[in-house]
């Protein structure tokens, strides 16, 4: 049976019943407002057919402690999932849609992964293979998102609330942000950049092209926006908690220095703005 990916969003689905080798007609994840379909329709593939074409992962040590891994050349959105490693397990934030040997060799020479987390759907992409691949590890996704899971499995945990830990012992925390998703969710490293805090921030807030600043939307590629006063619970979300850098999901998209007055100051610019009557 085969599980096939999204072209545009990247997320895998389960087999279709009945129809095993035909990929789904639909992807909501892609019908909904905050995404869309590709302009040349519904289109599918899977992990053979991303491997002959070419792509494989770059895995790249960026501070002691993280690991990133991205999908050359990029594929649907092209996020960037990141390993982060502690004394008492490895955590993977966010998942790619390409799960492949070769990576999860390199993966593994690096402690493997004990339990993994994503922000919100638009990331879920291939996170059953990921999990499958080291074991049946537990995949930390928020219950308020449960909808929008494609492809089921006894390995995800549907975790309730505002905050969660998934490594106990680790230090790290996730925390509902909303926003984007009713489940959204950043991920909290209490001990990175050299113990001043590191901030995973999936969508919400995304880190901006001028890394000075991060911003807020219910969609990006729609470009919808949320209401002040939902970008400012947001920021009070975060303000509990004192990180120094902000690494988004993309490449380069990293606030490198003061990234809770970054989150703050952004949130006071974006409610300016919405607030003006001209």
């Amino acid at each position: 049976m085969i599980a096939f990916i999204c072209q545009t969003c990247g997320v895998q689905h389960a087999p279709v019943p009945d129809h095993p080798d035909t990929p789904p007609q639909h992807c909501p994840i892609c019908e909904d407002e905050r995404q869309y379909v590709g302009h040349d329709g519904q289109r599918w593939t899977t992990t053979e057919e991303l491997l002959a074409g070419g792509r494989h992962n770059e895995v790249t040590e960026v501070e002691t402690g993280l690991t990133t891994i991205n999908t050359v050349p990029s594929f649907a959105i092209g996020q960037q999932a990141h390993l982060v490693r502690t004394p008492v397990g490895n955590l993977l934030w966010e998942s790619i849609s390409l799960c492949d040997p070769a990576t999860i060799d390199r993966i593994r020479e690096r402690g493997g992964i004990d339990a993994i987390a994503i922000s919100h759907p638009h990331f879920y992409s291939a996170m059953v293979e990921w999990s499958h691949a080291f074991g049946g590890v537990p995949i930390w996704l928020h219950a308020a998102d449960r909808e929008w899971v494609m492809r089921p499995d006894p390995a995800i945990r549907y975790w309730e609330g505002e905050t969660a830990d998934p490594l106990p012992g680790s230090g790290l925390l996730l925390i509902r942000v909303g926003g984007h998703f009713l489940g959204s969710t950043a991920l909290y490293w209490p001990d990175g950049a050299n113990g001043r805090g590191v901030l995973f921030s999936g969508d919400m807030p995304q880190v901006a092209q001028d890394r000075r600043w991060v911003s807020f939307l219910y969609s990006y590629p729609n470009m919808i926006p949320l209401s002040a006063a939902e970008v400012r619970r947001i920021a009070d979300t975060l303000a509990a908690y004192r990180f120094d850098r902000i690494y988004g999901s993309w490449t380069g998209r990293i606030v490198s220095s003061d990234g809770s007055a970054v989150v703050a100051r952004s949130a006071d610019r974006y409610v300016e703005h919405v607030n003006r009557e001209t």
